[in-house]
């Protein structure tokens, strides 16, 4: 973005959003390890403290957690690792349940719309094609059922400290979510849509048409908020920011370049071309609303991070896979570390205006890591282990001495 106007030294301090976009849990796995790159490689940067988030389908998962105190190293532990307290634990499986209640409805109804095929066909001299497309509402609305993931966020948030009330984090939460019957999107945790609880929320942001069956809240029906737009950041620009971060886990291939992996998307079949279709669907409306959001807030320092186009690595990764999700988190660490070391000419100076800065020494160390590094839960609890270790062979060694 173009350059802002510096606020006054000794001013009040600076006004952080975070906008967090969409993508199934490979952009939840991207999200997580950017976010820890970020505050690993940014001085005075601290997510958890950020005044505002707004969240989209698999983003609002991770605003929910960060709004209620969760750092992005504590996301990682719970959602990557396994590791960390048990209660904290983010277990995949929940994921795959399928929508039995949904599938046992629609069965139920499976009689009578036989009937009224059959009775429009034989009896009123429909088409059989016309008369048996009533059968179409026999179809589950989705595949595998959100419950046990708004109930698992329920048990997260009501642990002392954190909440799963939108009116009682202290701080502006919102999660976005598509009305299916309006096709309006709806800022869950702004006024009017705060009584929501913030779990129930979060499972209706990620209700993806076709996969997870529409969440039910007040008597309207919810869908994934990606469907109206990418980012929906203009909610949080407009109470007034000084520095946004934006990242976004899904950008187009770009397919045939000088060192690209996969010269022909169409040699890959349906899944490639699908995939790109989608992307590239989603990343030009989040360049439009950045082109917006320019224009219409220019006292605001926008900083969007993404995957290069380049990366065959996310673009293959399957959307909704979590067997590789280590070595994801571990890549997308890596790469926006990387990134911030390219863009370090322009980002030192925006990260400036808001009194942080890029620590060069940690982005010029090639042995950090996220997953299995220094600062990882999983190292940490060997090194206090090792510690145990030594001090017990301290204590055998001084006993056997005479």
């Amino acid at each position: 973005m173009s350059a802002r106007r510096s606020r006054p030294a000794a001013a009040r301090p600076p006004r952080i959003g975070l906008a967090l976009a969409g993508g199934g849990p490979l952009g939840a796995i991207y999200e997580i390890g950017a976010l820890c790159a970020l505050e690993d490689s940014i001085e005075g940067l601290d997510f958890r403290a950020c005044g505002s988030f707004i969240g989209v389908s698999a983003g609002g998962f991770i605003a929910a957690g960060l709004a209620n105190g969760l750092s992005p190293r504590q996301l990682c532990a719970a959602f990557i690792e396994n590791s960390g307290p048990e209660q904290d634990r983010f277990h995949p499986e929940l994921m795959l349940r399928p929508a039995w209640e949904e599938y046992a409805q629609r069965l139920s109804e499976l009689p009578a719309l036989l009937g009224q095929a059959l009775f429009q066909s034989l009896l009123q001299g429909r088409s059989v094609l016309a008369a048996f497309e009533r059968l179409g509402r026999a179809l589950p609305t989705g595949l595998l059922s959100g419950e046990a993931l708004a109930e698992q966020l329920h048990e997260l948030f009501q642990r002392p400290g954190r909440s799963d009330d939108f009116r009682q984090l202290g701080k502006r939460l919102v999660l976005v979510a598509t009305d299916l019957d309006s096709g309006e999107a709806v800022p869950f945790g702004m006024p009017g849509h705060d009584h929501v609880p913030i779990s129930r929320a979060v499972q209706a942001s990620a209700a993806l048409p076709g996969l997870f069956p529409p969440v039910e809240i007040d008597c309207r029906h919810y869908v994934d908020g990606a469907l109206k737009k990418t980012i929906h950041a203009s909610v949080l620009l407009d109470e007034g920011l000084d520095l946004l971060f934006c990242l976004n886990p899904l950008v187009p291939y770009a397919a045939g370049q000088q060192h690209s992996r996969i010269p022909r998307l169409v040699d890959g079949g349906l899944p490639l071309v699908m995939s790109q279709t989608l992307r590239a669907l989603i990343h030009s409306r989040l360049e439009l609303g950045l082109k917006r959001y320019g224009l219409s807030h220019p006292q605001t320092d926008i900083l969007l991070f993404q995957p290069d186009p380049r990366d065959a690595e996310m673009f293959m990764a399957n959307t909704f896979s979590y067997s590789r999700r280590r070595h994801l988190a571990e890549h997308a660490f890596q790469s926006t570390r990387a990134q911030l070391r390219e863009r370090r000419a322009t980002l030192a100076p925006q990260l400036a205006r808001h009194g942080l800065r890029l620590r060069e020494p940690r982005l010029q160390d090639e042995s950090r890591r996220l997953v299995g590094g220094a600062d990882s839960p999983a190292a940490a609890r060997t090194e206090a282990a090792l510690d145990r270790l030594r001090a017990g062979l301290d204590l055998l060694e001084s006993r056997q001495q005479p």
